[in-house]
């Protein structure tokens, strides 16, 4: 047993001359040419849940039409206009509001699944292992598979309302945008740069989820656990939000400036709030992928 026990410690902990002129590494191996973003990029793309989950996003704006074409005329709006009242004023209003109803969850789940699945789950195959001994570095294989999972975290982000900005313009034509709560009427080619900005700020303030579920994938063989740890911050943050008693301290939260891109979209855009956002998303963001880093280059692999 104890020869077997090495024996995985050894693979795990990769060898210690690679990439070495005279290190004894084999000829023509060269650390900077395994596991190729291609490589990586085509095997998470052959995985189901891959495929499940973009089918999930690009189907959702379709059935948000669908229901509000077979409840038009149902709804009773109130004195103030909210975004889901406007929601068939046009195919911008129709984005805006498919976006605020998926950002506070399934985008979560959406980027805590690519970057909370990635390297839990080759421990949880026993596979990741046999790729340090291929020998693939460590950091360059967190590196690479970092890049590719948030290359497919923005892909969920980004598709998702640009289906509903599709599917809005077919099924409500291309208006003007109107304001939720006062129901002043904006340009659209003014509001679709806005609308750019408000993409993007989206998937920066996803930055969080993504790290966190990452240094859990690196921490645990476990994909669901580092997944549903990920998603438990969003939902211990959003509870922590609601205490009105912590004050200015809740704008440290990670959740706090998530609906922040609402003001961009303002008559007079206001970005303050979403500069905010993305200071405190980048810097969580960046301490946790840091520790997930520190993390596996001292786990000691036998799975």
């Amino acid at each position: 047993m104890s020869d077997v026990h090495g024996s995985g410690t050894a693979l795990a902990r990769g060898p210690a001359n690679a990439g070495s002129p005279d290190g004894g590494s084999a000829a023509g191996y060269l650390p900077g040419r395994t596991l190729p973003l291609a490589v990586e990029i085509v095997r998470q793309f052959k995985r189901r849940r891959t495929l499940a989950m973009f089918g999930l996003l690009l189907v959702l704006p379709w059935v948000l039409v669908i229901a509000f074409t077979l409840g038009a005329g149902s709804g009773q709006p109130g004195a103030t206009l909210r975004i889901s009242d406007l929601a068939t004023e046009g195919g911008l209003n129709f984005a805006a509001f498919a976006l605020s109803v998926s950002v506070g969850f399934l985008l979560v789940v959406a980027v805590a699944l690519f970057c909370g699945d990635t390297v839990a789950s080759e421990a949880s195959w026993s596979s990741l292992r046999y790729l340090l001994a291929a020998p693939i570095p460590r950091d360059r294989l967190l590196r690479q598979k970092l890049i590719v999972a948030m290359g497919y975290s923005a892909a969920a982000v980004i598709c998702l309302p640009l289906m509903a900005l599709l599917a809005g313009t077919l099924a409500f034509g291309w208006n003007d945008v109107r304001v939720p709560g006062t129901g002043e009427t904006i340009a659209a080619l003014d509001v679709l740069p806005r609308f750019g900005i408000v993409i993007l700020y989206a998937l920066v303030s996803q930055f969080v989820v993504a790290a966190l579920a990452f240094l859990l994938s690196v921490s645990t063989d476990s994909p669901l656990g580092a997944v549903g740890g990920a998603v438990g911050l969003v939902i211990v943050s959003n509870i922590l939000q609601a205490v009105e008693a912590l004050g200015s301290l809740r704008e440290f939260l990670p959740t706090f400036w998530n609906t922040a891109w609402l003001d961009a979209l303002a008559p007079q855009p206001d970005y303050g709030g979403m500069v905010k956002g993305v200071a405190v998303s980048v810097t969580y963001s960046a301490v946790l992928v840091a520790f997930a880093f520190r993390r596996f280059r001292r786990r000691d692999v036998v799975s």
